[in-house]
């Protein structure tokens, strides 16, 4: 690395970053207009988030995350926390007075998300300086912007948690690479705590990141201070976190939130942690002894407290895995979504792993081996994680950053050595399309793709028009009611209208999402069953949304069908709506 004093740019990045990430939002914001405008919450996570939100500022208590509007009157056990909902909060309450109640939610949803997109290019500059060299944060940051899953989660209106849990995840490696170690073990264990506080999307990196740190004191017994900063940040951040914002119904022994399961795990772990870094033991096999001791008390006293946490998190049925869960599309593999999903969405991972492995074997006399070996693992498991979800793209773009900025910046030193002027000036172009992905997408691009047959055509349009405020509008004006309807469009009826639903994408209510698929899926005498259970008034579909094709491809003959197919039994009431409505509305007869 070349002194940072001696240049300007790399001396002063935290205001170029500043600028860049200025400069991305406006475009954001620019290309989101139209759907800010239109309140286009296409999610269901993210109007779930609004409508918690909206419930919180209406009085609902700090601990009840609770949502009434979903499987009245008990309501939704949802197992989020309210750390994502403070800054939108917090700008709507800030925006109210000048913009008014809707005006003020729309501009909240969509300038929160810049905040973690904000806070994510920190810390992967961050990180890429600390890697790979102070003025190179540009180029990490240019590789960012290029990986089209992880930009998704920071896009206006994106309010849902996932882009705050990347945020997290770069600070946590940009404390695994620096060199200071109480200030970098004490990064990561805040960054650890914090992500956990919102969830366990991330619990697969979090745990390879405390198993790269144990690492690094196996390896050198002069890295017990990161150790033992880490150790301590981790007990106390998950400590304060599960006081602050752990709802009532993460407050009992759940798998799937920050609970009193996983914080005996952080409270144990940090524990021993700051134990073995006490420890004078000298040599790495008495190290790798006791790391190895430590890693099988915590699992074994793990297996012991909280046996039922050891299989899937969520405790999903089988038959609501196989009636719901495993059709949900982004938790099949990559290699199940085709080339054209498939190529731009491992370009960048695969980039990343080749360069941290390039940066590897460059470091490997070297103190920045053991970070690079760290930043290497990570996106060794980030892009296999890959071959087993697609969601799993962002976290795999996001930390093949270091990787492809290594690869990249070498090139760039190489062309700026080189003495033809079109070497200096082709390779450069080169390497940006290869070291951030975007080859991926061209190809995607430049080759044209089968038109879309009018089946497909049938379900987009469906899937575009149903969830606008135009086509809601109508509904919206009616008196309120206890509405049958789709799983994935629970949430944004109930964000939109003053409408309650039975369900919503949310596995810790199995039994109302069973409620929805046998309904929709059964006869229409067991639907009448339920929907007199639920204290259902009116049932709403929309006719070739992507849920719908699922009840009519395996219940042809099903109560969705039938309303499908305008047979709906007696005891409903057909509901006029507007002409071009994509809806069709019923009232359940007394």
């Amino acid at each position: 690395m070349g002194s940072v004093q001696d240049d300007p740019f790399a001396r002063h990045w935290l205001r170029w970053v500043l600028l860049f990430w200025a400069i991305a939002a406006i475009a954001m914001i620019a290309s989101k207009w139209g759907a800010i405008r239109w309140f286009a919450l296409l999610d269901t996570d993210d109007n779930l988030r609004l409508a918690e939100v909206r419930a919180w500022l209406d009085g609902q208590a700090w601990f009840d995350l609770r949502q009434y509007k979903l499987d009245p009157p008990g309501g939704a056990n949802i197992h989020w926390s309210r750390l994502v909902d403070l800054p939108i909060a917090g700008l709507i309450l800030g925006l109210r007075p000048f913009l008014g109640g809707i005006m003020a939610e729309k501009w909240a949803a969509a300038i929160a998300p810049l905040f973690a997109l904000g806070a994510s290019m920190a810390a992967m500059a961050l990180a890429v300086r600390r890697l790979v060299a102070p003025a190179a944060f540009a180029l990490g940051l240019l590789i960012l912007v290029f990986g089209g899953q992880a930009m998704a989660m920071w896009t206006p209106l994106r309010i849902d948690h996932h882009g705050w849990q990347l945020a997290f995840l770069a600070l946590a490696v940009a404390g695994m690479a620096d060199p200071r170690q109480a200030r970098g073990g004490a990064t990561i264990g805040i960054a650890t705590a914090l992500s956990l506080v919102i969830g366990l999307e991330m619990f697969p990196y979090l745990v390879l990141i405390a198993g790269i740190t144990g690492l690094r004191w196996v390896v050198d017994g002069g890295e017990a201070e990161r150790l033992r900063a880490y150790g301590v940040s981790l007990a106390a951040g998950c400590a304060i976190g599960f006081l602050v914002f752990a709802s009532n119904d993460n407050r009992g022994a759940v798998c799937d939130a920050l609970s009193p399961v996983w914080l005996s795990a952080a409270l144990g772990g940090g524990a021993l942690l700051v134990g073995l870094s006490l420890l004078p033991v000298r040599g790495w096999p008495a190290r790798l002894a006791l790391a190895v001791l430590a890693a099988a008390v915590i699992g074994g006293c793990f297996a012991l407290a909280w046996p039922h946490c050891l299989s899937r998190p969520e405790g999903v049925s089988p038959e609501l895995d196989r009636l719901w869960l495993s059709k949900v599309r982004e938790a099949r593999p990559i290699y199940t979504h085709g080339w054209r999903v498939a190529l731009p969405t491992a370009a960048l991972p695969v980039i990343g792993l080749i360069g941290s492995l390039f940066a590897i074997w460059r470091a490997r006399r070297t103190p920045m081996l053991m970070p690079w070996i760290g930043a290497g693992l990570l996106a060794a498991a980030a892009a296999a994680m890959l071959l087993w979800q697609l969601r799993a793209g962002a976290a795999a773009q996001l930390l093949a950053v270091p990787g492809a900025a290594a690869l990249g910046w070498a090139g760039l030193g190489w062309a700026r050595r080189q003495a033809r002027p079109l070497t200096r000036i082709g390779v450069p172009a080169l390497l940006v399309l290869v070291v951030t992905g975007m080859f991926g997408r061209l190809a995607v691009d430049m080759i044209p793709a089968e038109a879309p047959n009018a089946y497909r055509k049938a379900i987009n349009t469906a899937n575009r028009r149903c969830p606008t405020l135009p086509a809601l509008r109508p509904i919206a004006h009616m008196p309120a009611a206890t509405i049958l309807t789709f799983v994935d469009f629970g949430p944004r009826l109930i964000a939109m209208t003053h409408h309650k639903a039975i369900a919503g994408p949310y596995h810790r209510n199995q039994q109302a999402i069973l409620d929805v698929q046998h309904a929709f899926r059964g006869s229409a005498e067991q639907a009448r069953g339920i929907i007199a259970r639920h204290g259902v008034t009116m049932v709403l579909i929309c006719p070739g949304m992507s849920e719908s094709t699922v009840y009519a491809s395996e219940a042809p003959h099903g109560f969705y069908a039938r309303l499908r197919d305008d047979k709906a039994p007696d005891w409903l009431q057909p509901v006029a709506l507007p002409k071009g409505s994509p809806f069709r509305l019923w009232r359940v007869r007394g």
